[in-house]
């Protein structure tokens, strides 16, 4: 992130962006950078590994998130991923939900920042990829103007690579991990003082973004980064325009002639490695929504994809459901 390059990212989301979920996302961007769920540091280190930290090639460039306040814990972790090959490291200063609470991690992380420097410091010092930190505006009855400028200038003295901030307070008692993406306000502004503050840092904004354009509009605002999560997932259609973002080019339309083959040759290695067709259709059920036969193709992928058996040809009957001419002219 040293060269300064402006990126787009797809957000580490819980149950969602797994390997299955990144590849299907890779197909429609080649140049979005990708993230893992959160994984524990201490899952990783003692846990299946290969379950865990697996993923296509076709996935890079990919990020891990990991989950974790002890250093000794975290160096470790993040040796085994830098060696599994993953792109970046970062660390998870922004998940506000009671299991990572109980763990001493996530957002309550932001009432110590000094730990979190400590945390990046130690894991810098072992891996050659970049390492770094995703965080909220403050937590709690915390000033995020003071709060925000803490964590931050802690981490960079530790050396970190890149800050990315999700533009809203956590409320650790209160509000649940769904409400904490919802009620608290956004304060893009907070972020982009930050970044006005500090132009040689790399920062990235995340929260609340549903379009490419507003995407766009933060770049703009002299962002270095940006962030899409929830409207990534539940309609990827968008992420068709994220690498003309990127590159400031022409978007490339999605052939979907392409798309179907691969994710169903995906599927069935899938299928044949002992696994089920739902679990690579599950993320792919929002693909045109708001397109003529995108209802029929939702169904099939949630009825017909989870039965016993079901195989790829399923996930082709799913796309012949669609106008691909009217898709193809939405995504362009």
């Amino acid at each position: 992130m040293k060269n300064k390059e402006k990126i787009f990212a797809i957000a580490p989301m819980m149950d969602w962006t797994d390997r299955h979920c990144r590849f299907f996302h890779r197909q429609l961007t080649r140049k979005a950078l990708l993230y893992t769920e959160m994984v524990v540091a201490d899952a990783v280190i003692h846990g299946s590994r290969e379950r865990l930290l697996g993923f296509d090639a076709q996935e890079h460039p990919v990020a891990l998130q990991l989950g974790g306040s002890d250093p000794a814990k975290l160096v470790e972790a993040a040796r085994i991923c830098a060696d599994f090959g993953y792109d970046e490291i970062n660390l998870n200063v922004g998940c506000p939900s009671d299991r990572v609470q109980s763990g001493t991690f996530g957002a309550c992380l932001m009432k110590q920042p000094e730990l979190v420097a400590e945390c990046v410091a130690a894991m810098k010092a072992v891996v050659d990829v970049p390492v770094t930190v995703k965080c909220r505006l403050g937590v709690d009855d915390q000033d995020p103007e003071q709060a925000l400028d803490a964590l931050a200038q802690a981490v960079w003295r530790a050396g970190t690579d890149g800050l990315w901030v999700h533009a809203r307070k956590a409320w650790l008692a209160g509000l649940s991990p769904k409400e904490n993406r919802d009620i608290p306000p956004l304060d893009y502004g907070r972020v982009q003082r930050l970044k006005a503050a500090n132009p040689a840092r790399f920062i990235g904004i995340n929260g609340g973004i549903q379009t490419i354009e507003t995407a766009r509009e933060q770049i703009a605002h002299g962002l270095d980064g940006v962030m899409l999560g929830r409207a990534a997932y539940h309609t990827p259609g968008v992420l068709s325009g994220a690498d003309a973002l990127i590159s400031g080019g022409e978007s490339a339309p999605i052939v979907f002639a392409e798309l179907i083959d691969t994710m169903a040759g995906y599927a069935a290695r899938h299928i044949e490695n002992g696994g089920k067709l739902g679990h690579v259709t599950r993320h792919m059920v929002g693909l045109f929504h708001g397109l003529p036969g995108a209802r029929r193709f939702r169904q099939i992928l949630s009825t017909d994809a989870t039965r016993a058996g079901a195989g790829p040809e399923v996930l082709r009957d799913a796309f012949a459901a669609v106008d691909f001419e009217q898709a193809t002219e939405a995504a362009a």
